[in-house]
């Protein structure tokens, strides 16, 4: 009898610590969409830590009378988005804080860029104030010497979206990258929110210029700089974002008032999600950074 019982209990412990070696299939989150699920265990997706509340924390004004697209930005269409991204890694790289930490980094820049509110109290609570340009340059951003995206006769490039695209040729590859012809009708980006979400999260996750990786890649930790990037003070961090992202426009001139705005913007959606500023990382700013494309070599900056 208790030869039959110890031989029962092997039996049974073997049985789990091969169910412990299975690999666990996945039927939640981005990795589970497909019917047969994922042989990886579940990263999930944004929505579990970053919720609509979070969102109108991080926008609180931009529905105000004075507001230049009220009404037209929400959570849903960001949501929407971003789950085009999510298999790539965008908000689901390294775990929950590092997810928090980049949506708080992706959208610190949406925020400043769309900001009414260096004319108002409270300057952080004006993000996703505009969808477009107000005042933009007469040329409206046509480059004719740009081949590849010639600029369709009528149409203005002014800047549009989350985080604005400027010129024919940014709208031409941009329009590739995520199946729209925004050269022909760059107007998407200011009638359909998901859209201009999605724009940006491309532009984000996507190296669009010679020698430099994306902006999710240097903030993740995917990015390893080289002896040329070191002497250039180019470090992984939120600073090698501005500088993906704008360049000489803020970088590499100091501690800028709008590189400082980008930062500030950044540091306080992380205090809004309970992270709090003091875990932003290492290289914040981009204040002493070469950039990766001159302005004078590349007018694509």
């Amino acid at each position: 009898m208790k030869r039959a019982l110890a031989a029962a209990f092997l039996l049974v412990a073997l049985l789990a610590a091969a169910e412990a070696r299975r690999e666990k299939a996945c039927d939640t989150g981005w990795e589970g969409a497909g019917s047969s699920g994922s042989r990886f265990c579940c990263n999930g997706t944004i929505t579990d830590y970053f919720k609509a509340h979070h969102f109108e924390e991080f926008f609180p004004r931009r529905n105000n009378s004075i507001a230049h697209a009220g009404g037209f930005w929400s959570y849903q269409a960001f949501i929407a988005a971003a789950a085009q991204f999510e298999p790539r890694g965008f908000g689901t790289t390294g775990g929950k804080e590092t997810g928090i930490k980049e949506v708080a980094a992706f959208l610190g820049h949406v925020g400043a860029r769309t900001s009414c509110g260096i004319f108002y109290p409270n300057p952080l609570a004006w993000g996703l104030c505009y969808n477009r340009e107000m005042s933009p340059d007469q040329n409206y951003y046509c480059d004719d010497s740009n081949e590849l995206y010639r600029c369709v006769e009528g149409v203005r490039y002014y800047g549009r979206g989350a985080i604005p695209v400027y010129w024919n040729y940014n709208y031409g590859i941009i329009g590739k990258g995520i199946n729209q012809d925004l050269l022909s009708h760059p107007e998407l980006l200011e009638q359909n929110d998901t859209l201009a979400f999605e724009a940006a999260i491309w532009r984000w996750m996507t190296p669009v210029k010679r020698r430099q990786p994306s902006a999710h890649d240097v903030f993740v930790g995917n990015w390893k700089p080289t002896k040329s990037d070191t002497l250039s003070k180019r470090y992984p961090g939120f600073g090698a974002t501005m500088n993906i992202m704008y360049g000489d426009c803020i970088c590499g001139r100091g501690f800028i008032d709008e590189m400082n705005f980008t930062l500030s913007h950044y540091q306080h959606y992380l205090d809004l999600m309970g992270v709090g500023r003091e875990h932003s990382g290492d290289n914040l700013d981009c204040a002493e950074q070469v950039v990766f494309n001159p302005s004078s070599e590349n007018s694509d900056s």
